[in-house]
């Protein structure tokens, strides 16, 4: 029943027990969900292998660079020598950074820890030691080094779009997370409480970022290039995207390029059948579904003879849902004989593309949603996720449930308020008039605790009123109903007087039928 001294009523123990699951319900909050943590994996290994494609294009692109230089070394001297120096810088802060990468993993899996498959992927303690360690300052020093490398990548690229897009893309500003006052720094922001698998993932990213500005400096080291007997037999497409990874709704921009192009004849550039309206190559678009999505075309290529020549092309972008770390309300319990809903997401996967089972249990699919039936009471159950990637069925995570069988309801007399609102009246200190009390069919038991919600079917009850002298007056129930005896009590019943309900035997959906807590009744 209710009131306010059931604290002082409870005994050490009662209360030491409760201190336990108040500690345990903190130290789950903490925890980082796996499925995200499997995510970070994911992406950290596409990241990885886009760095590679980048690496391997920017060689390809400094060569031709370095070709150009070799047969005509007046014209193209000036362009390789800068050329030289940017390949050389961009590959010094790509190995300083992979050396970060490796600190880190060491920190969160010993000295044998590798950054492409971290074992303790969830230590929040591992990024921080080594980035924002007092006495190394490792990542106050990736900040000058990534400022200094984006200021001088920006000095090389003439043009104030594509300067900008740099010097945003490689951005290390001071950041304000929402519901603080004070900005961070970007070191504290990136690298603070943050799993090592997502800092790793993060030090990726800016690999990334750095092989994409390299590539765009190239591509303009090249464009000054000024030698016609070359530039058409050495023409070849690039598509320059600002990133691969974006999450849906949000933007895909990319560049659309021939290395060496001539600025007087503007080619023309097709995308899947369509021709692009930007002069400049800009091509954009707002992401949709999620997963990892190709695009094709091909660039029309002015000759000397006035006829066309054809270069095709070829890229991908990954569109992911965005990511959030989220606590189980309920810590990972699932409920038997009731429908426990349950969210399934994989991050860059589309959900038509992923399939789950369960032991102990059934789930079943409702569009984007999870329905969970657990079997045998106090058995575990796991719930397995499979996704397709690249053509092939792959176990993607699993997390196990506890099963309990569900919490004894309270008993509640359905009535009306003054306003003609349902309302569920559950006993004492609070009391209602005589007229809701007469008004009533009978009593109710439920789990209504906005966790879960949960009606019981009602079998049976007592009602017991006490005479003058004290002597009790027990009468049976009709149900769920109140019997005609004890509506009949009911009219007897003085302003001021109580009752109890007790012996209430209710049946919930798992088809248990339980005694619950019996109930007093009080008139106003």
């Amino acid at each position: 029943m209710a009131g306010g001294n059931n604290v002082a009523r409870m005994s050490p123990r009662q209360r030491m027990i409760n201190l336990m699951y108040i500690v345990l319900t903190a130290m789950l909050a903490l925890n980082v969900s796996s499925d995200v943590l499997n995510g970070f994996s994911q992406v950290q290994e596409g990241l990885s292998r886009t760095n590679l494609n980048m690496s391997a294009k920017n060689e390809v692109q400094f060569r031709y660079l370095a070709d150009l230089y070799e047969q005509n070394p007046a014209k193209a001297g000036p362009w390789y020598k800068k050329g030289e120096d940017l390949h050389k810088r961009s590959n010094e802060l790509y190995t300083s950074i992979d050396s970060l990468k490796l600190l880190i993993a060491r920190q969160a899996d010993g000295p044998k820890g590798d950054f492409n498959n971290i074992l303790n992927n969830d230590d929040l303690e591992a990024s921080a030691a080594v980035m924002l360690n007092p006495s190394s300052q490792r990542g106050k020093l990736l900040r000058s080094k990534i400022i200094e490398y984006r200021d001088y990548v920006a000095g090389l690229i003439p043009d104030a779009t594509k300067r900008q897009a740099i010097v945003s893309m490689l951005n290390v500003e001071p950041k304000k997370k929402p519901g603080t006052v004070t900005p961070q720094s970007w070191e504290e922001s990136t690298f603070e409480n943050m799993p090592a698998v997502a800092a790793v993932t993060m030090l990726t990213k800016i690999q990334n970022d750095i092989r994409q500005a390299e590539s765009e400096a190239l591509t303009n080291l090249i464009n000054n290039v000024d030698v016609g007997d070359i530039r058409v037999n050495a023409l070849d497409a690039y598509v320059i995207p600002n990133s691969t990874m974006i999450m849906r709704g949000g933007k895909y921009s990319a560049r659309i390029v021939l290395a060496a192009i001539d600025t007087t004849q503007r080619p023309a550039i097709y995308v899947n059948g369509s021709r692009l309206s930007s002069p400049s190559g800009l091509y954009e678009f707002s992401a949709g579904a999620t997963g990892t999505h190709e695009y094709s075309g091909y660039i029309e290529v002015p000759k000397p003879d006035g006829s066309t020549e054809r270069r095709p092309f070829k890229s991908s972008y990954t569109v992911m849902e965005p990511m959030a770390t989220i606590s189980p309300t309920m810590m990972n319990v699932l409920y038997a004989g009731i429908d426990n809903p349950i969210s399934i997401s994989v991050p860059g996967v589309p959900m038509t593309a992923i399939q789950a089972s369960m032991t102990n249990g059934s789930l079943t699919r409702n569009g984007d949603h999870w329905v969970a039936r657990p079997g045998k009471v106090g058995s575990e159950a796991v719930i397995s996720v499979t996704a397709q990637l690249e053509g092939r069925s792959q176990e993607v995570g699993s997390m196990k449930f506890r099963v309990r069988k569900l919490p004894d309801p309270s008993p509640y007399i359905a009535m009306r308020d003054a306003s003609g609102n349902a309302v569920h009246y559950k006993g004492t200190p609070k009391r209602i008039s005589k007229a809701a009390l007469m008004a009533a069919d009978g009593l109710g038991a439920a789990i209504d605790d906005d966790i879960l919600n949960v009606t019981y079917s009602v079998v049976s009850f007592t009602t017991v009123f006490f005479d003058s002298m004290g002597n009790a007056m027990p009468e049976n129930s009709n149900g769920a109903h109140f019997s005609p005896r004890q509506k009949e009590r009911f009219k007897q019943l003085k302003p001021g007087k109580s009752f109890f309900i007790s012996n209430v035997k209710a049946k919930g959906p798992d088809g248990i039928t339980r005694d619950i807590s019996p109930m007093e009744v009080g008139l106003n």
